[in-house]
């Protein structure tokens, strides 16, 4: 059985490196990050060029001022700490499974067998350089995510934490021989609790080497359980296991900001830098962003939370600002905006197709990009794709976000046999005056209709659900209420409208009887037919047996 050997990846003066990898632009200045309030707040970190000129951790502001006026002051961020501590992860997972999070800028993780499968080690390397070559390989990682760490590789948990905080990467510790590493080192890289600190300064124990010659059973006959665990962490014996964490189903960029801001533009300024990492760190995975959460804090304690979500997954930073640009534009906060918090949920990434003999496929993220203009533009409700809903009136439909399926894998053969017609459908209804024959219609009809009554005429169209009828008669329905059966003539009352109606009826068939929503307080009750014109035109018109209105709403192609 292979031994257990860990990896410690720990961020110096953490609060101040997640500060500088949210704004990078600090970078070469003279910063401090500072905890807590006003005139109390003691600097927790402080860049190289603020060191040199005297500031301290522990220095209050006015004090650290003192020291240095040109002093930029940056209070800690919880959400930029959060991020980074996320990133320093991810870093970890690209290079074991088995990663747990210690919080502070500090993660472990297994590496048993790892340093053979890191391109800078060889294969007839020693166990310790493959180890060191991938110590190496850890750093760059997470110095590419914007985290500065030290790399401590040993045993057990302890080791490799008291390795990394050497500040050499990476300090390798061969297995074996962790206790003879932490000998000459002094007591208090172990953090012992005060009480067992005090009485073993009392005793003169200053080294882990000369507690760990200590004999057990007395040190834990005067010390009891810390005293013992003590002892045996210092004889290179961790009692605390590797505790894996679970992946978050999100990924989380955001940050405090210095000043509240108003205008858009400064806002999308800073949003973008957090879009950009964001994007980085799902492209490591090989992910992208099929829906984008924001919490916005408001000032002085609003809070402010809205979702936007992609046709298509991206990865496209430019893509994700524009789209959130157009929801603060339709829908703005309404005060002045403290700090941000963007929730990236993951998804695998949609790969347009690609064909060397028809051009290439538009590409998921512009699609994305496109709908949301329109969606800015013409507003809700009039963007996505019409889908028609369990009911019989044809005009009805309903929109859902508009989704196009992906490219069949193979190109399919069109379908043989006769040709369907299509229906136009036309919104709003044309309204018509229509001649229909029959001198029980007539006195049935509606004047505001147009119906008068004519000659009999040559049947058109027989049949119909309400039976056929002859020459000059009229169908009774179910209902007792008589059915026109001739269309003789159709007209556009309004002459404006578009298709314009207008001609002799050559052929008619019908009439299709439509109910619908009987017990509701807008019931549908219709007759429909489909009719040709002497001047061409094949159109679907029906009579609203409530009203006695005629109406054309489809023509077909």
């Amino acid at each position: 059985m292979a031994a257990v050997r860990i990896a410690c990846l720990t961020v110096p003066l953490f609060p101040l490196a997640a500060r500088l990898r949210s704004e990078p632009e600090l970078d070469g200045e003279a910063l401090a990050v500072l905890e807590g309030q006003g005139d109390r707040a003691r600097v927790v970190g402080a860049t190289r060029t603020a060191r040199k000129s005297g500031v301290r951790p522990g220095m209050t502001l006015p004090q650290a001022r003192a020291v240095l006026p040109g002093l930029v002051a940056r209070g800690r961020d919880p959400e930029c700490e959060r991020a980074a501590e996320e990133a320093l992860l991810e870093v970890a997972e690209g290079f074991s499974p088995r990663v747990e999070d210690a919080g502070e800028g500090r993660v472990y993780l297994e590496i048993a067998g790892l340093g053979h499968r890191v391109p800078a080690a060889s294969p007839a390397a020693s166990e310790a350089t493959s180890e060191e070559a991938a110590g190496r390989a850890m750093a760059d990682a997470a110095r590419a995510a914007g985290l500065p760490v030290w790399v401590g590789i040993a045993g057990s948990k302890l080791a490799a934490r008291v390795a990394a905080e050497e500040g050499r990467a990476p300090t390798v510790v061969p297995a074996g021989e962790e206790a003879r590493f932490l000998a000459p080192l002094p007591l208090e890289r172990l953090t012992p609790e005060m009480r067992v600190a005090t009485t073993l300064e009392r005793w003169g124990v200053r080294s882990i080497g000369d507690l760990a010659s200590l004999p057990e059973a007395e040190v834990a006959s005067r010390l009891g359980a810390a005293g013992r665990a003590l002892h045996a962490t210092a004889r290179g014996i961790d009692p605390t296991p590797l505790t894996p964490r679970r992946p978050p189903p999100v990924f989380r960029e955001g940050m405090e900001l210095e000043w509240p801001l108003v205008a858009l533009e400064p806002f999308l300024f800073a949003a973008r830098a957090a879009l950009e990492r964001l994007c980085r760190r799902l492209e490591g995975r090989g992910l992208a962003c099929s829906r984008l959460e924001l919490e916005l804090r408001l000032e002085p304690d609003g809070h402010d939370e809205r979702s936007v979500r992609f046709p298509a997954p991206t990865t496209d930073t430019k893509v994700l600002l524009t789209l959130l640009r157009l929801d603060l534009e339709a829908r703005p906060p309404g005060a002045a905006v403290a700090g941000f918090a963007f929730a990236a949920h993951p998804n695998e990434p949609r790969t347009a197709p690609l064909s060397l003999l028809r051009p290439p496929a538009l590409a998921p993220d512009r699609l994305a990009t496109t709908v949301a203009r329109l969606f800015a533009l013409l507003g809700p409700g009039r963007v996505g794709s019409p889908r028609a809903p369990d009911g019989h009136r044809p005009e009805r439909f309903e929109l859902v976000p508009y989704e196009p399926p992906p490219p069949p894998p193979v190109r399919q053969e069109p379908r043989r046999g006769l040709g369907l017609l299509t229906v136009r459908v036309l919104r709003p209804p044309v309204a018509l005056e229509v001649l229909v024959a029959g001198a029980a219609e007539a006195a049935h009809g509606s004047s505001a209709a147009g119906e008068v009554a004519e000659p009999p005429a040559p049947p058109y169209g027989a049949g119909g659900r309400d039976g056929p009828a002859g020459p000059g008669e009229a169908a009774v329905g179910r209902d007792g209420e008589p059915v026109p059966r001739r269309l003789l003539q159709v007209r556009s009352l309004d002459p404006a409208a578009r298709p314009r109606l207008d001609g002799r009826v050559r052929v008619a068939a019908g009439p299709w009887r439509l109910e619908e929503g009987w017990w509701s307080e807008d019931p549908v009750d219709r007759d429909y037919w489909d009719v040709e014109l002497s001047g061409g035109g094949l159109y679907r018109v029906f009579r609203d047996r409530r009203s006695g209105e005629w109406f054309a709403d489809g023509v077909y192609d």
